[in-house]
């Protein structure tokens, strides 16, 4: 499945997901048929992979997921969602979830007037994410801005005007998510 984790290149012709007929290697013969283990584990690390999140990260959303009331498959897509470098790359400002982590690394990113510099950071309803007010910050976030051709989610919006900000006006629900995921694979995984 392609997961656009190389931001606009994922829309050319190079990439490799396209070019390939089957999986990697010498031998692409007959593989058998994965068991319900693998099914379940592969829901996990294309999540995993999509967000950037690390294995013990990613254990400390689930149980926070799990704690909360509701579904813990859709509390634990929602949390996800709400990761500052997330919300950023689906604003616009950085063409990758990589490349916004990167952005917020550096100091490029303030969340409701103070510099945050943790990629995992959660936001809540109401935070104003914006740029910084310095030239390298206003030529990359622009960038993007410029070559990003996907679309805002409704729990977000965007107004570009000198300085790009945006507003996290409600909390995603399961159909922001953008990522096409089974959810209760991953609980059913998670919770042995």
């Amino acid at each position: 499945m392609k997961l656009f984790l190389k931001g606009t290149r994922c829309d050319s012709p190079k990439c490799a997901f396209e070019r390939r007929e089957g999986p990697p290697g010498q031998q692409t013969g007959r593989r058998g048929k994965p068991t319900d283990y693998a099914i379940h584990l592969r829901e996990k690390q294309k999540v995993k992979h999509y967000y950037g999140v690390l294995e013990r990260q990613f254990r400390r959303y689930f149980s926070k997921a799990d704690r909360s009331k509701g579904n813990t498959g859709d509390n634990l897509m929602s949390l996800l969602e709400r990761r500052l470098d997330n919300v950023v790359h689906r604003l616009g400002f950085g063409q990758s979830r990589a490349d916004a982590r990167q952005l917020i690394n550096h100091g490029h990113v303030t969340v409701n007037g103070r510099r945050t510099d943790v990629a995992s950071y959660v936001v809540a309803a109401g935070d104003v994410i914006r740029i910084k007010n310095r030239a390298k910050s206003l030529d990359r976030a622009r960038g993007a801005l410029a070559e990003s051709s996907r679309d805002v989610p409704d729990f977000l919006s965007v107004s570009g005007g000198d300085i790009p900000e945006g507003i996290v006006s409600r909390l995603p629900t399961a159909e922001d998510v953008s990522l096409p995921v089974q959810t209760q694979l991953i609980v059913e995984l998670c919770s042995r």
